[in-house]
């Protein structure tokens, strides 16, 4: 078919336009995105086991994609060194300046047997080198949460319940006038918690500090959903990524390519259950799971059963199969940072 220059002209015109409202609709998609991320403190024990890292890679994964936003990424437990971990994840995902904090005071300080925290610190950047140099985690809990719209921050808890009790024991003070529980209540919509074994168990992170277990959920005013023992057990992860040739120098894939080889039960991948609460928390439980209501009910050991007549908590229920998760959770692992 032959064209007229004038043809032609319209023809080049036509097309520009066409190609301008497409790159407006796709960056009016792109802003939406981020208008509807989900705001995200992660609270984290990344240490004595290694999923936690598979859960910090996968909310920057979520971040990168507009659906997260990370408010903070706080530890509940402080071995030496635990808040430079931390600061490696978010450096080497781009993001060097999320607020980290860590426990004042007494707290668990339990470090990984598999010495992948000595690695990853002395082979990637992080510009935090000491606990000390970061502030206490109820204080960053605080300065975060007064400076969001109600309503509308999600934390995400993989570790000890230690922060999330202390932080509803603060007074108000020069960050806020409201205090710990008034700052959760007004500011907080929903926790997603990494603890407990459904309909009943005893599981590492509710007994390891059983005190402010018992505290946090009998008293903690929001919703709560507990990804419990028995969904992260049935998702193993890691061990693609750890055989992964085209990722090199990833922090993420160095602590799954150490550990897997230690541990007979990871010959197949490591139990997700920090993953499963981090996707649960930024995307919603649906289609992965379904809910099953009433409320825990913590003994002094740390042992949980639960009150199905009981309101104000769910549970995941398996819907899609593990290796549906599974799959998408290896996906986001892999994921590699924006240049």
């Amino acid at each position: 078919m032959k064209f007229h220059k004038k043809e032609s002209l319209i023809a080049l015109l036509s097309l520009a336009i066409i190609s301008f409202l497409a790159a407006c609709a796709s960056s009016g998609n792109a802003k939406e995105a981020t208008d509807n991320a989900t705001a995200i403190i992660f609270d984290s024990d990344i240490g004595p086991d290694y999923d936690d890292v598979g859960a910090i890679a996968l909310l920057h994964a979520l971040a990168d994609s507009g659906e997260a936003k990370i408010l903070a990424t706080i530890a509940s437990n402080k071995y030496e060194g635990i808040a430079a971990v931390l600061n490696v994840y978010n450096t080497y995902f781009g993001r060097p300046d999320i607020p980290i904090g860590v426990p004042a005071g007494n707290a668990v300080a339990d470090r990984d047997t598999q010495h992948w925290t000595d690695t990853i610190l002395a082979n990637y950047p992080h510009a935090i080198q000491k606990n000390s140099d970061v502030p206490d985690a109820v204080t960053v809990y605080r300065k975060v949460l007064s400076k969001q719209p109600d309503q509308s921050v999600t934390i995400v808890t993989v570790g000890f319940l230690t922060n999330l009790d202390k932080l509803l024991q603060s007074p108000a003070d020069q960050i806020s006038p409201l205090s710990g529980r008034e700052l959760v209540t007004r500011k907080v919509k929903l926790l997603v918690s990494m603890a407990g074994k459904f309909p009943e168990g005893r599981e590492y992170n509710v007994f390891k500090d059983s005190t402010a277990s018992v505290a946090v959920f009998n008293n903690w005013p929001t919703k709560v959903v507990f990804s419990g023992f028995e969904i992260g057990w049935n998702v193993r992860t890691g061990l693609p990524l750890s055989q992964n040739e085209s990722i090199q120098h990833s922090p993420v894939k160095d602590v799954f390519r150490i550990s897997i080889p230690q541990s007979k039960d990871d010959a197949q991948g490591r139990m997700s259950w920090d993953e499963t609460a981090v996707l649960v928390a930024v995307r919603g439980y649906a289609p992965y799971y379904t809910l099953q209501p009433g409320k825990i009910k913590v003994a002094a050991d740390g042992s949980n059963t639960w009150d199905s007549t009981g309101s104000g908590h769910d549970y995941l229920v398996e819907k899609q199969s593990p290796q549906e998760v599974q799959s998408l959770i290896e996906q986001l692992m892999a994921h590699q940072p924006k240049q």
